[in-house]
């Protein structure tokens, strides 16, 4: 309907039968998707704000767009930064072959929003456009042949280096990065795990039967009893920080800046979040976190000063 909608309102009266045959669909097909279009707009759905469509006698097709669609869309900061998130990770997927137009796309958005917009979401996907991490064929064609996997892997939260067996059954990409969903042989154990952490991979000689973990869709972090909220004032170059990780009460002030809450089950990785994000962001509770910023703080600096000497 995206290709056949914008083709019929430029050949207005077009028929069935000649619709069908550019488009190479079935009558009663084209019949039905036409049918529906009258339910496509925005609130409050009145006559006024949806498509209306009709169909004559002989068969023309006349449609009418409500106002909105005649208007040039306009995406707010928000929907333009989750836009270049998505696109990013599009034109990280190897084989995508509009990577050239969508990079042209990317870099345009780039500059509409600009950097005060975009702050750490910029470098977001971890690659530049097109490049996929260094182990994705790997774990695909693993999960794909239901292969057991070696892997070395560096956690993001500690920096830890483990080894691991897994068996990698879901492979997806989601805001900016792509995943696997693996079963952690040696813990019993699901664990979501991130390709470009990987710092090594090898075939362990062993098949395995798939479990049905999910891919696709889940969510990138699930909460626990366990967990920490933190509470945090992010000021608008760092607002990227709640359309990124998980949120909640997401509350909006008057100078364009969040108060949201951040669940984790480790408050290291939000320290070491908030020496990226500086004066962009700041701690509200609990407390103590800002001593374990300031700690981390002091510990980055001496191994610069440690580096230089």
């Amino acid at each position: 309907m995206l290709v056949v909608v914008p083709y019929l309102i430029r050949h207005p009266g077009t028929t069935l039968d000649e619709a069908a045959t550019v488009f190479a669909i079935p009558i009663p097909q084209l019949r039905r998707d036409l049918e529906q279009l009258f339910l496509a707009g925005l609130p409050p759905y009145g006559p006024g704000d949806l498509i209306d469509v009709d169909i004559d006698e002989d068969g023309g097709i006349w449609i009418a767009m409500a106002d909105h669609f005649a208007r040039p869309l306009r995406l707010t900061r928000q929907e333009a930064l989750a836009v270049y998130v998505r696109a990013t990770e599009l034109a990280a997927t190897p084989g995508v072959p509009v990577a050239p137009a969508l990079n042209a796309a990317l870099a345009k958005l780039r500059d509409a929003l600009g950097a005060e917009a975009l702050g750490e979401a910029a470098g977001i996907a971890g690659a530049e456009p097109g490049t996929p991490p260094e182990h994705l064929d790997t774990v695909r064609a693993a999960s794909g042949s239901h292969e057991r996997l070696r892997i070395a892997y560096v956690a993001q939260s500690t920096g830890e280096r483990t080894e691991r067996v897994v068996d990698p059954e879901a492979v997806f990409a989601s805001a900016g990065h792509w995943y696997a969903a693996v079963w952690d042989v040696e813990v019993d154990d699901e664990r979501l795990l991130r390709i470009d952490r990987i710092a090594s991979v090898e075939p362990a000689g062993e098949r395995f039967a798939p479990r049905g973990l999910r891919g696709a869709g889940r969510p990138l972090y699930t909460p626990s009893d366990r967990d920490v909220d933190v509470r945090v004032r992010l000021h608008p170059a760092a607002r990227w920080v709640a359309e990124y990780y998980l949120a909640r009460d997401v509350a909006e002030g008057p100078d364009g800046s969040l108060e949201v809450t951040l669940p984790t089950a480790t408050t290291r990785w939000i320290a070491r979040l908030f020496l990226r994000l500086g004066t962009d962001a700041e701690v509200l509770e609990p407390p103590g976190l800002r001593e374990e910023i300031e700690a981390e703080a002091r510990a980055t600096l001496e191994r610069y000063a440690a580096a230089s000497a």
